[in-house]
């Protein structure tokens, strides 16, 4: 989960005074063709090129003109995720292609990482659907399946989790923690798009929102790991946290498959687990308390994987040279994974607190070497429908 969420606003009337409360303007004219929306972002602004822009396959154009590390999202005006791109750094470039239907939208930048992020609304226009090859339905179709699966078969470690906290079994809670997290973190991305349940399950105590409380405000998964490792008792107040976490995986378990997922979307998730593994699981960040943080990041490339495998027929056609890329750097990453399990066919991993300094260098920079090219999946994808218009 990202340290941070974005939070429904209200949209404002005009483009005026979007720019006056926000500090996001509208710069005239597209950069490079009319599928393309530059963004510029700093730290303290977000210029786009176009408010308007053709339904299909859209590319946004990012460039940080800032100091300080910012995200980028494309958002339904209720604030799901169509797509984001995270960890772009200052005075760096990156392309993010998405497919969406004509309707509305926002853009928006978030310098820092932090906070709701500053906004513009945009549009885009015509009602044709963007062409796809036929296996790329395929594919989507499969993917639809494995998350599905992947939530009906966490439900039942989510309870076999939250039985042995309501029951003060404490080394029992602790065993079954990280195996209820696998599922949920294979398919993170789509279930962040819904906006409102990854707060309620993944959100860690830095992620909370400016005026919520951790003492009443904090639920979920790292919530419920703190009580386990850091404070060592499980008192009523966890015991009621553990029910709510199977009720709020219950509803993401029956929202999943009505998802929004195209190709494009299926491989910015693909990235967006890797961004996940850099700023959360690399740093031990994201399992602070229990240090089970290789089961997650073993989770996260899993799921990139499965993304990659259903769209690489189509990939490879168009970009043979990013795919044998992408093989060699999974299996690269993956043989490095190995190494801190007893067996492949084990999902036991070893203490995080335990990896050193230097292999953690090593892991980070495995996971940097796979992010590159896994950025530029979603571009090869749809490279023939899109008429390589860059």
């Amino acid at each position: 989960m990202r340290a941070a969420r974005l939070t429904a606003v209200t949209a404002v009337a005009t483009a005026a005074a979007l720019t006056a409360v926000t500090g996001c303007t509208e710069k005239s004219g597209a950069a490079d063709g009319e599928h393309v929306v530059t963004v510029t972002a700093t730290d303290d602004a977000c210029e786009v090129s176009t408010s308007e822009f053709p339904a299909g396959h859209v590319e946004l154009a990012v460039e940080n003109k800032g100091s300080k590390v910012t995200e980028v999202y494309l958002l339904f005006p209720d604030d799901r995720v169509v797509t984001e791109r995270e960890n772009i750094g200052p005075g760096t470039k990156q392309r993010v292609t998405a497919e969406v239907k004509a309707g509305e939208y926002r853009i928006v930048c978030k310098p820092g990482m932090k906070g709701k992020g500053i906004r513009q609304d945009v549009k885009a226009t015509g009602g044709k659907a963007a062409a796809r090859d036929p296996r790329l339905d395929e594919a989507v179709a499969a993917y639809r399946q494995y998350v599905q699966q992947q939530a009906d078969e966490t439900l039942p470690k989510a309870e076999a989790f939250a039985k042995a906290v309501e029951a003060g079994d404490l080394e029992a809670a602790k065993k079954a923690y990280a195996p209820s997290r696998i599922g949920w973190e294979r398919t993170e991305p789509v279930a962040e798009s819904f906006g409102d349940i990854d707060p309620k399950v993944d959100v860690r105590e830095d992620g909370l929102e400016d005026g919520q409380d951790p003492a009443t405000d904090w639920t979920g998964w790292h919530r419920l790991e703190k009580a386990l490792w850091q404070d060592g008792k499980i008192g009523d107040r966890e015991k009621e946290l553990a029910a709510t976490l199977v009720t709020d995986l219950k509803d993401w378990q029956n929202r999943v498959g009505k998802a929004d997922i195209t190709p494009t979307s299926m491989a910015n998730g693909a990235k967006e687990l890797l961004d996940e593994v850099a700023t959360g699981k690399v740093t031990g960040e994201e399992e602070r308390y229990s240090h089970t943080d290789l089961v997650d990041f073993k989770a996260n490339v899993e799921g990139a994987r499965t993304s990659y495998e259903l769209l690489k027929p189509v990939a490879k056609e168009n970009d043979a040279a990013l795919t044998a890329e992408l093989d060699r750097q999974f299996g690269a990453l993956d043989k490095l994974l190995d190494q801190y399990r007893p067996s492949t066919s084990s999902y036991e991993f070893t203490s995080y607190d335990k990896v050193g300094k230097a292999d953690r260098k090593e892991l980070s920079d495995a996971v940097n070497a796979l992010a590159e090219p896994l950025s530029k999946l979603a571009a090869a994808v749809v490279a023939k429908e899109r008429g390589d218009r860059r």
